[in-house]
């Protein structure tokens, strides 16, 4: 009987991770869809916003590709590369033990599906994905709040496997059957 307790009460904690987790993805999702809302209201008729002049400003553009004009109008294939990351990510998750020490793997996870899923809905719905934070200084791509998440997520999480977690935390990962 202790042992069932113990055990249902290990399912409770990881539903409550996992709810916990659901919620912040869709506040992501919705903080970065709000943000190209108001790029659509405010700067698609050309109104450029310059915040710090010849460095940085918010422009609007309808991005068919990705970086650098890569895979111009590949909507398919978009879809289908986040989908499948997404599914990596939601496997990845569910392994990852729900204590305080993999916190930091779990929200760079929630942010990937955040940014992943927040791209996809521009691609599904207008096929092509709104940017507007340009860096002019250094001409950098046009981006947004969803590409943010990506890209901070996964430098953190490099970061991290690279110099915080050691060999035997992935051994814990992926060897991992108690999933407390």
């Amino acid at each position: 009987m202790v042992e069932r307790h113990t055990d249902l009460k290990t399912t409770n904690s990881r539903t409550k991770h996992y709810l916990a987790g659901i919620i912040c993805v869709l506040a992501a999702i919705f903080i970065d869809q709000w943000s190209k809302h108001l790029a659509v209201l405010h700067l698609k008729q050309g109104n450029s916003l310059v915040l710090i002049k010849g460095v940085f400003m918010l422009h609007y553009l309808e991005n068919r590709g990705a970086a650098f004009g890569l895979f111009q109008n590949q909507k398919l294939f978009f879809v289908v590369s986040a989908i499948i990351v997404l599914g990596a990510a939601v496997w990845f998750y569910m392994r990852v033990p729900m204590n305080r020490k993999f916190l930091p793997i779990r929200v760079c996870v929630l942010f990937i599906c955040a940014g992943a899923i927040g791209n996809m809905i521009d691609r599904l719905r207008l096929n092509y994905v709104v940017d507007f934070f340009y860096f002019e200084l250094i001409d950098f791509p046009i981006f947004n709040v969803a590409d943010i998440y990506v890209t901070v997520a996964v430098f953190v999480l490099a970061v991290l496997i690279l110099f915080w977690y050691k060999e035997e935390d992935f051994e814990e990962i992926f060897q991992h059957r108690d999933r407390k």
